[in-house]
């Protein structure tokens, strides 16, 4: 559908802010504060994301602030005192950053999020030069569509794949999610119209009223069980 948000580089945040390797830790702190973000991806002289610092990397300068030299070096090998005494991006940075290609699907955004743990993704070219970066909330925007573009998506989708098995199924949907109701020709292909509505960006779930079988709730744990 024209304006469905289907990738990531239909969601992503554009123009973002970055730092280069060689900004200073004020620098960082007044481009996050100017930006409103939590996050800034590090690029090198060319352009490519090589690390991300985030406030969590700024925050052991604060808290080693009043710590004694003795203590310091006791903790010389870790993390936080490592950051706590960097000056630069590069110093302070996660590298290797964790990023996404802008062809990439939602879900495999959200899956690569999910993964690393992380809050955001830069969004790569396929030279890796930075042209946006996607977020949690950004990834929930699919589910901003109205139910009449769904509705109007999963009969398209309908008709493409299966047209007369599934001729006689009617398509409701209320607040995300897809009611199929009446007969189908062939109840095998259940299972496999769950999976493809459910697939369709900005459905919640799917439910099935289908004539000759028992009102069913097609989850994740049924959609392959036989009907």
């Amino acid at each position: 559908m024209p304006n469905t948000p289907h990738g990531v580089s239909d969601v992503m945040t554009q123009p973002v802010a970055a730092v280069d390797r060689e900004a200073g830790f004020k620098t960082i702190v007044e481009t996050m504060q100017r930006w409103r973000v939590s996050a800034l991806p590090v690029l090198s002289a060319e352009r490519r994301v090589v690390g991300v610092v985030s406030e969590a990397d700024l925050l052991p300068k604060e808290g080693f602030r009043e710590a004694d030299a003795d203590r310091l070096e006791r903790l010389r090998l870790s993390d936080d005192v490592r950051r706590a005494e960097a000056l630069t991006a590069g110093e302070l940075m996660t590298s290797p950053a964790v990023t996404v290609h802008g062809d990439a699907a939602l879900a495999q955004a959200a899956r690569t999020m999910a993964t690393a743990s992380v809050k955001r993704l830069p969004v790569v070219d396929g030279n890796g030069l930075l042209v946006g970066i996607v977020s949690r909330a950004d990834l929930l925007k699919v589910f901003l569509r109205s139910d009449e573009d769904l509705a109007e998506e999963v009969r398209r989708v309908l008709v493409t794949f299966f047209a007369a098995p599934t001729k006689g199924l009617h398509v409701e949907v209320g607040d995300g999610v897809v009611t199929l109701s009446g007969r189908m020709r062939d109840r095998s292909l259940v299972p496999v119209v769950a999976r493809l509505v459910r697939g369709i960006e900005g459905v919640v779930d799917v439910e099935y009223d289908v004539t000759g079988v028992a009102p069913v709730r097609v989850g994740p744990s049924t959609e392959g069980s036989s009907l």
